[in-house]
């Protein structure tokens, strides 16, 4: 297979190519977090940090029974709703997050969750990828959201060599088509899930081997072994 040029102009062709088989491959890639609003889905991204979907979604099940409007979460005891979050990890970390971002909400918005990148990353808890799903997802603006998944799968295609997050951001902006970028993220979420795996990814039966630089690299080499 002849190597692929990693240019910008060449990884624009390339990310277009990428999507088009994503979208094929998982006509459904959508968030996983169950909601049915946006305080929800906010609440479900702060919870998600260093945590699985499927446990918070565990989790919410049963809080957003309970905890419908920011002002309900100010109500409650912090030590209960400690206790409630505590298998996401780093529960009184988030718990608290939750309680001043739902203040915020309160004394500042209106009880209301903003809708602009600048307002969101204000709040408690909240920086550029759970800003990006928000804003995303429910708002449905174009947003990048680069989660393990993201950085992990656009390293290996070759679109950056950066580990931290914001610079990622800024370099898929570069190269993907602006009003892809939410499909895009959840296409990596689902392939980076089901083939592409941080450890023994499934090369072999991968939609973008012909596309990807990763198998002809010193690690994809030695993970194919």
């Amino acid at each position: 297979m002849a190597k692929l040029k990693l240019t910008q102009s060449a990884n624009r062709e390339r990310a277009v190519a990428i999507l088009a088989r994503l979208r094929e491959a998982y006509p459904h890639a959508e968030c996983s977090l169950n909601h049915a609003s946006a305080l929800e889905l906010l609440v479900a991204t702060i919870l998600a940090a260093q945590c699985t979907d499927e446990r918070v979604n565990i989790v919410t099940k049963d809080l957003f029974k309970e905890y419908e409007t920011p002002e309900d979460y100010l109500k409650a005891p912090k030590e209960r709703l400690e206790e409630e979050v505590r298998t996401c990890g780093f529960f009184r970390q988030k718990s608290a997050s939750i309680l001043k971002t739902c203040r915020t909400l309160v004394d500042a918005f209106d009880g209301q969750v903003p809708g602009t990148m600048e307002e969101l990353v204000g709040l408690e808890g909240v920086g550029r990828k759970t800003a990006n799903v928000v804003l995303g997802v429910w708002f449905g603006q174009p947003a990048i959201i680069v989660d393990t998944h993201c950085r992990r799968l656009t390293q290996r295609l070759g679109f950056t060599k950066n580990n931290d997050p914001d610079k990622i951001e800024l370099d898929l902006a570069k190269v993907w088509p602006r009003e892809s970028w939410t499909d895009f993220s959840h296409g990596l979420v689902f392939h980076g899930r089901a083939v592409c795996h941080a450890r023994g990814p499934k090369c072999s039966a991968c939609v973008l081997v012909d596309l990807c630089p990763f198998p002809d690299t010193a690690q994809g080499k030695k993970m194919a072994k």
